[in-house]
């Protein structure tokens, strides 16, 4: 396949991805921040940090406000990674390969596109949030059901699945990051009602409330809630399930053109690292540095990936 075309497989895929992720760490902030006895605006510097964007903010902004904070993630165009910045640069690379997808999935992504940037062509009113995080939860997932229904297993869906799980991989281990930084309860509060109901609001924002109640069956615990969301393969949002899927396809691309890159080293060493670990491990090194160390393995795949398949 033209370098060309899997590079705009994969970031069209990446991109829609990261809208939707962008939603659900919104949809953390509001749900952690209702948890606090006193909020303040303060609690959305967590999840732009987390985010990646805090620079891009105080070059825009003088000061922090939900508002603001709320805006700047759903629809600033100064924000590449704003849910509305994120929708037109996955169909712009949609549209760049739009020969490569079947109808379904081309009609699907444009109709998000359209829908999303009605809805986003003004401020959303705070009270109309719930629903407008929903409606992009929604119309991402329906892209992702036209593809993964209707697209020929070869290097095409291969190419977009692991642009999807690199993408996931790294929205799991923000919003858990979320956490750390403005959310997390003072010493007093740990393993409070105060804490137990952040950590639920963290399950919730990523979908996973209700299946982690059919594994563990017992109260809200950060350990089980970390292990679940870091070192389940059967939850679908998890680190360890994301990259069983990209070591996956990585395989069926080494199979397919013969040879192998720096990028199938990483994701297999990242994969066994995540299964050999226990979560007392990762909690014993801590969660915030096991968190940043991800990331920048994350990152450093993705990278690998471009440069081995020749994307640039």
């Amino acid at each position: 396949m033209l370098g060309r075309t899997a590079n705009g497989l994969n970031w069209m895929f990446r991109y829609i991805e990261r809208a939707e992720n962008s939603a659900r760490l919104i949809d953390a902030g509001l749900r952690m921040s209702l948890t606090r006895s006193e909020a303040t605006e303060d609690d959305w510097d967590g999840v732009l940090q987390s985010s990646g964007v805090r620079d891009i903010y105080d070059d825009l902004y003088e000061n922090l406000t939900t508002a603001d904070a709320i805006d700047f993630l759903l629809r600033d165009k100064s924000n590449p990674s704003s849910v509305m910045s994120c929708i037109d640069s996955g169909r712009n690379n949609a549209r760049m390969v739009r020969t490569a997808l079947t109808r379904e999935t081309w009609e699907a992504t444009n109709e998000c596109w359209l829908d999303l940037k009605t809805m986003l062509a003004r401020r959303v009113k705070p009270a109309d949030l719930p629903e407008a995080i929903d409606a992009i939860k929604r119309k991402t997932a329906l892209i992702r059901g036209a593809f993964h229904g209707t697209m020929l297993r070869n290097e095409i869906f291969n190419f977009s699945r692991i642009g999807t799980f690199i993408e996931r991989a790294d929205n799991t281990a923000r919003i858990l990051d979320v956490k750390y930084y403005v959310l997390l309860p003072a010493v007093s509060q740990v393993g409070s009602s105060i804490d137990n109901v952040q950590w639920e609001s963290i399950l919730r924002s990523v979908s996973a409330h209700r299946s982690y109640g059919w594994v563990y069956e017992a109260e809200y615990k950060p350990s089980n809630i970390a292990d679940f969301l870091i070192l389940n393969g059967r939850m679908p949002r998890s680190l360890a399930y994301c990259y069983e899927k990209i070591v996956s396809n990585l395989g069926y691309l080494a199979r397919e053109y013969g040879e192998t890159h720096a990028a199938h080293a990483t994701a297999e060493e990242t994969l066994s690292s995540l299964r050999s670990h226990s979560i007392k491990d990762v909690m014993d090194q801590g969660l915030h540095e096991y968190i940043e160390n991800f990331i920048s393995h994350n990152n450093r795949l993705g990278q690998e990936i471009s440069d081995g398949y020749r994307f640039n």
